[in-house]
């Protein structure tokens, strides 16, 4: 395949003998490439926009149903990804050999192989998603720094990684901050609250899954996001129908108002390029150091929920936590980018 088609970077492992430019060290003695950085960049700016037009649709359009939102946003990234492959914008592979004609675009090896990645998307997505509607922004920003732990337990569990002290310090200190940010919580509900731990679960579990079977498939980033429509799209849209969330969107009242449907639309936009981000990260980075971004990017989503949503009562205790869990992410960023 001629590569000056492929317009988008890929998660591709660089050659020894071509370590330079987008893949060579942010600086001298980094533990980040510059690919990395773009990466993590890109993954916190797409996060943080669609934590609020998820918001708006489930909070202040009051739309029923989650799945649905998810189904229409896993529907649209596979319409995208079809038809930039016809096109040849993108590759899905790593290697031409991995390359297939068939009606799904790759080997049935290959999408089998891919399973229990897709299968941990699917839980993740459902799981995250509905996991904002019982938390108002800030909290739930602050629930979710909690990810890091579950993160490092996974990937123990699953490969064996080792931290260095400095690291277990950075984590120590999110979490920690974000018990001290939620102790006058005045909007507690349990309900709200264990779904969110829920969804730190799967996350820790997608991430680490995708660093596990990402790289070991021969697939890009392009590659998985594919596998993961295929496998994910039937299973959604029949669990949509059995639950009635269908029904329940023929029925919303704003369905067709423009507002609403720019809502959609935006979700859907930045769903693809979040998932896209988000593969492109942990392969070149790690599972934990994207954790850690989503921790970073915690400081606008924060700011901006506050500011458009409201919902949580100033308390100093939650102002300390939320500093705190920022010292911790920044302490984290430091060891990363100077390779300790």
């Amino acid at each position: 395949m001629n590569q000056k088609s492929v317009l988008l970077p890929v998660s591709d492992p660089p050659s020894p003998r071509t370590i330079s430019g987008d893949d060579a060290p942010l600086f001298k003695g980094s533990g980040m490439t510059q690919r990395g950085a773009y990466a993590a960049l890109s993954y916190m700016s797409c996060a943080v926009l669609l934590v609020m037009f998820n918001k708006a649709a489930l909070s202040s359009y009051n739309f029923p149903s989650a799945n649905v939102i998810t189904l229409l946003q896993m529907i649209c990234s596979t319409c995208l990804l079809y038809v930039m492959k016809r096109w040849k914008y993108i590759t899905f592979s790593v290697t031409e050999r991995n390359q297939s004609d068939s009606a799904i675009l790759i080997p049935v090896g290959t999408l089998l192989h891919t399973l229990p990645l897709s299968l941990s998307y699917l839980f993740y997505m459902l799981v995250t998603m509905e996991s904002i509607r019982g938390v108002n922004v800030p909290m739930y920003t602050t629930l979710r720094r909690t990810t890091v732990v579950f993160t490092m337990i996974v990937e123990y569990l699953l490969t064996r990684q080792k931290y260095t002290p400095p690291t277990f310090g950075s984590v120590a200190l999110i979490v920690f901050g974000a018990f001290v940010a939620g102790a006058h919580d005045l909007s507690f509900d349990v309900r709200g609250y264990s779904v969110v731990f829920l969804a730190n679960i799967t996350t820790a579990l997608y991430l680490a899954t995708i660093n596990r079977i990402g790289k070991s498939s021969g697939l890009n980033s392009f590659g998985l996001m594919w596998c993961n429509g295929l496998v994910c799209g039937p299973i959604l849209l029949l669990w949509t129908f059995i639950r009635g969330d269908m029904q329940l969107t023929m029925n919303f009242p704003d369905l067709y108002t423009p507002g609403f449907m720019v809502v959609m639309l935006f979700s859907c936009i930045l769903a693809f390029f979040l998932n896209y981000f988000i593969f492109l990260n942990t392969t070149l980075n790690s599972a934990l150091t994207q954790t850690m971004c989503g921790n970073l990017k915690d400081l606008f989503t924060i700011g901006i929920g506050w500011l458009v949503f409201g919902g949580l009562p100033f308390d100093l205790l939650n102002v300390i936590g939320q500093m705190l869990g920022f010292i911790g992410s920044g302490l984290y960023a430091y060891v990363k980018l100077k390779g300790k």
